[in-house]
């Protein structure tokens, strides 16, 4: 039997890691489409909620009722329901089921020294095979998408601005390696505590209010909206549908994109250093 204790230090030509990467990608692509069926059934079920929560709105503002609501915290119903969809486009972008809980596995059952025996780093693996499964969600939910904001395009105002449109799909991207990161650096807590199924899921709790995918953040007291708008949880869904819906003015779009590219710089220094400091406590035996 032998003792993995840390990564091998020789050092690896950067074109061999790319190349190496980009095998993991596509193996990982090419591993959810074998299951393509069973992958797209599973995708088109999460629009299910999209509807009923129309509706929930819907009943919120008594639409077409004698006690119609006008505008409900500076939102009109259309705003609302617009508000909705794009949070939903952010979700799609920034969530990682099983992240989290994919890593504390290794770590629990000691497969994860597989990275450290092998020129794999384990983060980048992940990355890479999480960017797979976006990569085959957005082809199956690209359709489902189309047809949603067709069917809802009465309650958008219009095309938002290029200004907008580019910012939003910039805050899209940092939403992405955002939420990949959060789920990550909980999943390498594992290597401190062997059981994380019950801080994912107040991660998960906390996520789905600060995230603003219940309601808008605005909503929030304003003490709570000032500080909650600049977590990293509000870039997963609040500020990217805000951008889309150009709610915010030139310089307020500016402070916000750098504040998501500094969380985004921030958590990607704090998955490294737990990754370092987490080795040196792991030890795994056997052949």
């Amino acid at each position: 039997m032998h003792s993995v204790r840390k990564r091998g230090t020789e050092c690896i030509p950067f074109y061999e890691s790319m190349r190496t990467h980009w095998l993991i990608l596509r193996t990982s692509i090419a591993e959810r489409l074998t299951y393509r069926a069973d992958f797209a059934f599973a995708t088109l079920i999460r629009f299910l909620p999209i509807v009923t929560q129309i509706f929930l709105w819907s009943a919120i503002y008594a639409v077409n009722t004698p006690a119609a609501i006008d505008t409900l915290n500076g939102y009109t119903y259309a705003n609302m329901v617009a508000y909705y969809l794009m949070a939903m486009v952010g979700r799609a972008f920034s969530s990682m089921p099983g992240l989290a809980g994919g890593i504390a596995r290794e770590v629990r059952d000691g497969t994860v020294k597989r990275y450290l025996t092998q020129p794999v780093d384990m983060l980048a693996y992940f990355f890479c095979a999480r960017m797979a499964h976006k990569l085959v969600y957005y082809l199956v939910a690209t359709g489902p998408f189309v047809l949603v904001f067709y069917l809802c395009r009465g309650y958008f105002a219009g095309w938002p601005d290029a200004l907008s449109l580019a910012a939003c799909m910039a805050s899209l991207v940092m939403a992405f390696l955002i939420g990949f990161l959060l789920e990550s650096a909980i999943g390498l807590l594992s290597f401190w505590f062997l059981e994380v199924s019950s801080l994912i899921f107040i991660f998960m709790m906390l996520n789905y209010f600060l995230s603003g995918h219940m309601v808008p953040l605005d909503w929030l007291p304003r003490p709570l909206f000032v500080v909650a708008q600049h977590l990293p949880m509000a870039y997963l869904a609040y500020v990217p549908a805000t951008v889309a819906l150009g709610r915010y003015s030139t310089n307020e779009l500016t402070v916000h994109l750098l504040v998501e590219f500094g969380w985004v710089l921030a958590l990607w220094g704090a998955n490294r250093w737990l990754f370092a400091r987490g080795l040196r406590r792991y030890s795994a035996f056997g052949g």
